[in-house]
């Protein structure tokens, strides 16, 4: 579960350094911003200042053709101050959004260019969250973050040279309150800082909950779980909504606390006023400008308060997407060279671990030769999947090397070697989508054609044919719609299309109907031919055809040999055999 950080560090400049590096592409339309913000802010007093000198001036006159032109001045200041406030609005809405679509980007090609052993150690609900929720925070940074603090800061500045000038004993008066309300902001800021933390916290919690059960829901149903997982989601859910109550009873006491601050200011400056007129020292106009300054006044400080917690959460979210973008330690470097391939695979003494040193392969050797098919086999955790995620550079090796046509693997450009290494795994998965996007896997070379070809090839093509809409058939998301022949048939063609040089067979018939099995036996051949073929297969009827058999045991190589060898020798492998084809 996700826990607080930060809370005492009120800004991170480091952190806020690399937020205006978001903002730098869109230098221009920031500054626009920035020039509005200045604008409005100059306008703030203006309107008081109208209302002043119209009171004092014109009405105290009771010249009412100069009233007409005070009135028609103050309607002018009110469209313009209407226009600027809506180009100011759109201006920061749309640079927000630009930033944080850029951003967005930045942080899913960050992720997808991570190695697989980050995912092992990773939540996916944690991503989506850094994804989706943390960049969507950010929106409110740029929109009413920076540029809106330092307009506030701005018209602050001019809302009190104003009334200095104006008044300056009466100024005093009206600000002799702001020291209570910069008390109450800053408890509020920090209060409902520690109250954001906890929702954002809370947030995380609950995708990560829910994507994972949603993932498991077979196994919640078959275990009947159902109930005990809908509590622990209930008590998550109330941490969440715990969270958010704090933060609105935060919000629910500090604003009728300013607005009170901010009442008894004006009492102050109607208390004071009043004597003042009285001496004939203060006009009616000059206190009722202060009675409209006070409000212009107190209402920055009130926003201020809720910007820069607004800004500190920003800081807190981006804190958390530039620590993936920053992790260099577990992204997957694009270097090497790009060699021709033929398809000869080596493992020479090779040592791997997932975790220190819990060995899943120890001191392994074996040749693969051009266009040679080798069959893994061994009890779960043997360490047969092993071997192809390494060979596939998906984790780096302990100890050891593993060569591909005499090449060190680590000296191969990662994208050129995955090119040529075609994996069919047990479990297929489909993303949401046509067929045909689903077997093309974003490579544009690959025509209508080509696919047609394929399946009718894997023997798949009938059945596409039986679908509504064919190769443009919706698939559900992992292929939910599908049965498990179906997927993996597909799988098979997606292979076939991409035309590699080694073909990996990850359990492809452990899950498989005897019916399908059939149909998936005559794809597999039509795959290995002329391929490098590496299979690993629990069930020993796939593989007698193999050209070696390798039997591992606790990440060791035991036997080695082809099918009638292994039988002859009397040893592990005739025990499986034995065991599987009993009664037959």
């Amino acid at each position: 579960m996700e826990t607080e950080k930060g809370e005492k560090k009120i800004i991170d400049y480091q952190i806020l350094k690399r937020l205006f590096g978001f903002i730098l592409p869109y230098k221009r339309p920031f500054y626009v911003l920035v020039f509005l913000i200045i604008l409005s802010a100059i306008l703030a007093p203006a309107l008081p200042l109208l209302i002043q000198s119209t009171i004092d001036g014109p009405i105290a006159d009771r010249d009412y053709n100069k009233l007409a032109i005070y009135l028609g001045i103050m309607v002018g200041v009110l469209m313009l101050n209407s226009i600027i406030s809506y180009f100011n609005t759109y201006q920061a809405g749309w640079l927000s959004q630009q930033i944080i679509h850029d951003i967005r980007l930045k942080v899913f090609k960050k992720i997808i260019s991570l190695k697989l052993k980050y995912y092992d150690q990773t939540p996916i609900g944690r991503l989506v969250t850094r994804t989706i929720s943390d960049v969507e925070s950010l929106s409110e940074v740029f929109s009413s973050g920076f540029a809106a603090i330092a307009g506030d800061f701005l018209q602050l500045a001019l809302i009190i040279s104003v009334m200095f000038y104006l008044n300056w004993k009466l100024t005093l008066i009206s600000i002799s309150t702001v020291p209570l309300l910069l008390i109450s902001t800053y408890i509020f800021k920090e209060k409902v800082k520690k109250s954001f933390n906890q929702v954002r916290n809370a947030v995380a919690n609950l995708n990560s909950f829910v994507q994972e059960r949603i993932s498991g829901m077979s196994l919640i149903q078959i275990f009947n779980v159902e109930k005990e997982e809908y509590q622990k989601f209930e008590k998550l859910n109330l941490d969440h909504r715990n969270a958010n109550i704090k933060s609105i009873f935060y919000y629910s006491v500090y604003f009728p606390v300013a607005d009170v601050i901010s009442a008894l200011g004006v009492g102050l400056i109607v208390w004071y006023g009043a004597q003042g007129l009285i001496n004939e020292e203060v006009t009616y106009g000059t206190i009722t400008a202060f009675i409209m300054f006070i409000n212009q006044f107190f209402r920055p400080i009130r926003m201020i308060a809720d910007r820069i917690n607004t800004l500190q959460m920003g800081i807190v979210s981006v804190s958390r997407i530039i620590e993936i973008l920053d992790d260099d330690e577990n992204l997957e470097v694009e270097k090497g060279e790009i060699f021709n391939i033929k398809g000869e695979v080596s493992f020479k003494n090779v040592w791997f671990a997932y975790i220190d040193e819990q060995w899943v392969l120890k001191n392994l050797s074996f040749d693969v030769k051009k266009g040679q098919s080798v069959a893994f086999v061994g009890a779960t955790g043997a360490g047969k999947t092993s071997i192809i995620s390494l060979l596939n550079g998906f984790y780096e090796i302990n100890k050891g090397e593993i060569l591909v046509d005499g090449n060190n693997i680590v000296d191969w450009k990662k994208e050129n070697l995955r090119n040529q290494i075609g994996v069919v795994l047990q479990d297929v998965f489909l993303f949401k989508g046509s067929i045909a996007e689903n077997l093309r896997m974003g490579d544009k070379s690959i025509t209508d054609e080509m696919i047609e070809y394929a399946a009718k090839e894997v023997g798949v093509h009938e059945f596409i044919l039986k679908l509504p809409k064919q190769y443009q058939y919706e698939v559900m998301e992992r292929g939910a719609t599908l049965s498990m022949g179906q997927r993996q048939l597909l799988s098979f063609v997606r292979v076939l299309l991409h035309n590699p040089k080694i073909i990996i067979l990850d359990e492809a018939t452990s899950s498989i109907d005897s019916e399908s099995e059939e149909l998936i036996q005559n794809a597999i051949e039509k795959l290995m031919k002329n391929r490098t073929s590496i299979i690993i297969a629990h069930r020993l009827s796939t593989i007698q055809k193999a050209d070696k058999i390798i039997l591992l045991e606790k990440g060791e190589i035991k036997e080695v040999g082809t099918h009638q060898e292994l039988l002859e020798l009397g040893g592990l492998y005739t025990n499986l055999y034995e065991i599987q084809f009993a009664g037959v």
